[in-house]
C-alpha cells in the first residue's frame, strides 16, 4: 500500500477532528496538520506537533492528547509505528513496503508527478519583464526572466489557469527619443539629448537603412516616426528571440499604445473608459483642472493625478487602464515582477486596485527583485553602460544563469561567482544537480546491461537506511511544489533538487543496483532499478521546473 505525505496528513486531520469533534471544539484544517520530515532519521519518516499545538486551548497536557492522536495513527494501513517523543511531538515510522511503494508510482507518473490542484479554480496573470523596447535586455531584466518563468510553471504545476505577460512600454516620449536616436546614427551626428547611446543603436541604423533607404532623405518630421518605428519592431523582436533562447516564453505581449487607441465607436480610448469606470467607484475627484484618485482611502501616501490640468494623461493612467484590461480579460489575481528600483509601485498598485473594486490584499501582488552582479562581468560593446542578457547567455550558458538566479529568494541582493557556475564540480549547484540525473541514466543503463530491468517490484526490500532517506525525500516533492507556488518562492525547488541529489549520492555509494561478479540478478536489484529511475523522474521534474535542462549524459 502507498502512503503518501498527503493521504496521511488526510487521515491525521480526521483523527484530530474526531477528538476535537468529541469535546465540542472548533475542527482545524489540513493546513493545521502538515507533517514534518525529522532531520534525524532515527525519529521516523514523519512528526507532527499538532498536539502541542491544541493542548493549551483543550486545557489538556500535550503528551496526554499527542498519545490519543497516536493510538488513531497506528491504526492507519501502511504505518508501522508511532512514539509519542519530548513535549508531545508525533513520530511515525512507515513500513518499508508502504514507503518503498512510493518509487513505482513516481515512474508510472513520470512528468505528472508532483503537480497538485493546491491552486485549482484560480484565475492569474503573472507580468514581468517588461523592459523598454528601447535597448537589449540586460542583467536585471534577467533575473526578472528567471524568476519570472519559474514561478509561472510551479503555479501551473499547482493547478493555476495562468498568463504570462510582456507589458510592451512602446508610448510615450522615450520611443520618439529612440527614433531620434537612430536617426542620428544613420546621419552620422551626435546622440540627442535624451537619447540612446551605444553600438546596438548604429546597428539598428544599419539595418534599417537596407530596409528603407530612402530614410535618409526625408525632413525629421518624416524621418523620425519611421526611424522609431522600424527601429521598435527590429529591437522588440531581438527581445523576444533573447527570451526565447534563455526559455521564457510568454503567452501575451501586451502593447501600451493599445490602451491610447481611441475605439471608433466611443471616440474614446482605455484610458479615458478607466476614469470614467474609476469615478464610478467614487474614487475619483476633479481639483485645479486636474483629474485625481483618492489612493489615499486604500494606503497609498498621497492621491494620484490621472490627467492633468492641460488634459495629458500621466503614467497612472496607462498603469489604470491595464489594470482594468487584466480584470476584463478574466484575471482574478495579478501579479506584478518589477524591479528593485519600483518600491514606490507597491502601494500606488494596491491603490488602484481597492480604486477598482478590488481588494487589496486579495486581488493584486507586488514582487520586488532586488539587484544581481556577476563578478568579472563586463560591460555590453553595444549597448555600452550595460551588461546584455545575450552576453551572458554566451559565457555562462542558459542553464548555469537559470539555476542560480532561481535558486535564491527574489528579495535577496545576489552576486553570482563565473568561476563557480562554469566548474564540473559538486561545488557548482547545478552541476551537482544535473550530474546527479545523468547518474540515474548511467545507472539505468548499466543495469540493462547487466540484466537488470523492472520486471519486479517487492517494496519492502528497500530496507537501507538511506533508501528510507531518499524515499522520504521524493514524497516532499508535491508539497514542495504547492509551497513554491502558494508563496511565490520557485526558489525552494532548486533547494530540494540538491538535497534530492545529496541523498542519491548517498544511496548510490550504499546500494547496488546491479549485481557483482557472478551474483545472480534478484528482485532487490529490480526494485532498486524502480527507485533509482523514481529519483531521475523527480529531479527531471524539479529542474523542468527551473527553465534547465536534465541531460542524460555528462
Amino acid at each position: 500500500m502507498l502512503v503518501t505525505p498527503a493521504e496521511l496528513s488526510a487521515q491525521l486531520l480526521a483523527i484530530v477532528n474526531g477528538a476535537l469533534e468529541r469535546r465540542g471544539a472548533t475542527p482545524v484544517t489540513i493546513e493545521d496538520v502538515s507533517l514534518d520530515r525529522p532531520k534525524n532519521r532515527d525519529h521516523g519518516d514523519w512528526a507532527s506537533n499538532i498536539a502541542m499545538k491544541l493542548a493549551k486551548p483543550l486545557g489538556i497536557s500535550p503528551r496526554d492528547l499527542a498519545a490519543e492522536f497516536a493510538e488513531g495513527i497506528r491504526g492507519i494501513d501502511g504505518v508501522a509505528s508511532v512514539d509519542v517523543a519530548g513535549p508531545g511531538f508525533i513520530n511515525i515510522i512507515l513500513d518499508a513496503a508502504a514507503a518503498g511503494a512510493l518509487a513505482k508510482s513516481i515512474v508510472e507518473q513520470g512528468a505528472a508527478f508532483g503537480r497538485n490542484d493546491a491552486l485549482a479554480g484560480q484565475t492569474i496573470n503573472l507580468e514581468f519583464v517588461s523592459a523598454n523596447p528601447t535597448g537589449p535586455l540586460h542583467i536585471g531584466h534577467t533575473r526578472w526572466a528567471a524568476l519570472g518563468d519559474s514561478l509561472a510553471r510551479v503555479l501551473r504545476a499547482s493547478g493555476a489557469t495562468l498568463a504570462t505577460e510582456f507589458y510592451i512600454n512602446d508610448a510615450g516620449n522615450q520611443m520618439d527619443n529612440f527614433g531620434a536616436s537612430i536617426l542620428a546614427a544613420l546621419r552620422g551626428e551626435p546622440t540627442p539629448e535624451n537619447g540612446y547611446p551605444g553600438e546596438y543603436i548604429e546597428e539598428l541604423a544599419q539595418r534599417i537603412l537596407v530596409l528603407r533607404p530612402e530614410l535618409l532623405e526625408l525632413d525629421d518630421a518624416d524621418a523620425v516616426p519611421l526611424a522609431r518605428e522600424l527601429g521598435y519592431e527590429l529591437q522588440l523582436s531581438e527581445i523576444r528571440e533573447s527570451l526565447e533562447r534563455f526559455n521564457v516564453h510568454f503567452d501575451v505581449w501586451f502593447s501600451e499604445r493599445e490602451l491610447h487607441a481611441v475605439n471608433e465607436a466611443t471616440g474614446e480610448s482605455a484610458v479615458d473608459e478607466a476614469i470614467h469606470r474609476l469615478r464610478k467607484q467614487g474614487h475619483v475627484f476633479d481639483d485645479d483642472g486636474a483629474v485625481w484618485v483618492r489612493t489615499t482611502d486604500f494606503g497609498d501616501d498621497k492621491d494620484r493625478v490621472i490627467r492633468r490640468g492641460n488634459g495629458v494623461f500621466t503614467y497612472f493612467a496607462a498603469d489604470a487602464a491595464y489594470y482594468l484590461s487584466k480584470s476584463d480579460r478574466g484575471y482574478a489575481h495579478k501579479i506584478y515582477l518589477l524591479g528593485a528600483d519600483h518600491h514606490g509601485y507597491v502601494h500606488r498598485l494596491k491603490a488602484l486596485a481597492g480604486a477598482a473594486g478590488d481588494d487589496p490584499e486579495k486581488d493584486i501582488e507586488v514582487l520586488i527583485g532586488q539587484l544581481v552582479s556577476i563578478n568579472g562581468a563586463r560591460l555590453s560593446k553595444r549597448a555600452g553602460n550595460i551588461i546584455e542578457l545575450n552576453d551572458l547567455q554566451a559565457w555562462l550558458g542558459v542553464d548555469a544563469l537559470r539555476y542560480s538566479l532561481g535558486r535564491y529568494p527574489a528579495d535577496s541582493p545576489l552576486t553570482l561567482d563565473p568561476e563557480l557556475l562554469q566548474r564540473r564540480t559538486n561545488d557548482n549547484p547545478v552541476f551537482y544537480v544535473q550530474y546527479a540525473h545523468a547518474r540515474t541514466h548511467s545507472v539505468a543503463r548499466n543495469a540493462g546491461e547487466s540484466g537488470v530491468d523492472r520486471s519486479a517490484f517487492d517494496a519492502s526490500l528497500l530496507t537501507h537506511e538511506t533508501e528510507g532517506a531518499l524515499l522520504g525525500i521524493l514524497a516532499e516533492f508535491p508539497r514542495v511544489i504547492r509551497q513554491a507556488a502558494e508563496l511565490r518562492e520557485p526558489h525552494r525547488v532548486a533547494r530540494y533538487a540538491e538535497e534530492l541529489a545529496g541523498a542519491y549520492h548517498r544511496w548510490y555509494d550504499n546500494c547496488r543496483v546491479t549485481p557483482l561478479g557472478d551474483e545472480p540478478v534478484t528482485d532487490l536489484h529490480r526494485t532498486r532499478l524502480w527507485l533509482n529511475d523514481a529519483t531521475g523522474t523527480v529531479l527531471r521534474n524539479a529542474l523542468g521546473l527551473l527553465g534547465v535542462s536534465a541531460p542524460e549524459r555528462m
